[in-house]
């Protein structure tokens, strides 16, 4: 299998699981944080979706879908918000969007991630990206994840599907911890 086609059926297979992960949540659920200091679904949402536009988009050298489009108005946010690197405090703060808000927000996206993929050949996911690694990596860790020490095009997008399973499993979990098993 070609990794363009690995890194396409991995995002659909994560996506139906957050679909059915999200369905039938409350604006109160979505909000919910186990304690102050944790994030709740909705921000943990609203974070994958704000690192998807923004990889995807840096990798075409295109504005992000949040500044082009200005979903930060929609959203009434910042246009600086990155959705990563809250303290407790702005977590606190944090106004979880609309379920219907955000979903469309994902959904506009993932077809921009969709289309990007689409166009890739086999030898662009060996092209080199221009990405320093985040401050706060740079920060906590002498040594960087292996995707930031030769960030090529195929490990980004690696990360990106890496990541977006991780924010599933943690939305999933809180789920789970609001209303039991399989509800």
């Amino acid at each position: 299998m070609e990794m363009k086609k690995l890194i396409q059926n991995g995002l659909e297979d994560v996506e139906k699981v957050l679909d059915r992960t999200l369905d039938g949540l409350t604006p109160e659920e979505l909000r919910w944080q186990t304690r102050p200091d944790a994030k709740s679904i909705g921000f943990i949402f609203f974070d994958s979706i704000r690192a998807e536009d923004h990889l995807i988009h840096r990798l075409q050298g295109k504005p992000q879908l949040w500044e082009s489009e200005k979903w930060y108005q929609k959203f009434n946010k910042t246009i600086e918000d990155s959705g990563a690197h809250y303290t407790t405090e702005q977590l606190a703060a944090f106004v979880v969007p609309d379920l219907k808000d955000l979903l469309a927000y994902a959904e506009v996206v993932r077809k921009e991630t969709q289309s990007y993929l689409k166009g890739l050949k086999p030898k662009d996911f060996d092209e080199k990206v221009n990405m320093p690694p985040p401050i706060a990596i740079q920060a906590r860790s002498p040594i960087p994840p292996r995707h930031l020490l030769n960030p090529i095009v195929g490990s980004m997008l690696m990360h990106l599907l890496t990541r977006f399973a991780e924010r599933v499993g943690e939305i999933s979990y809180i789920r789970g911890l609001q209303r039991g098993m399989d509800k």
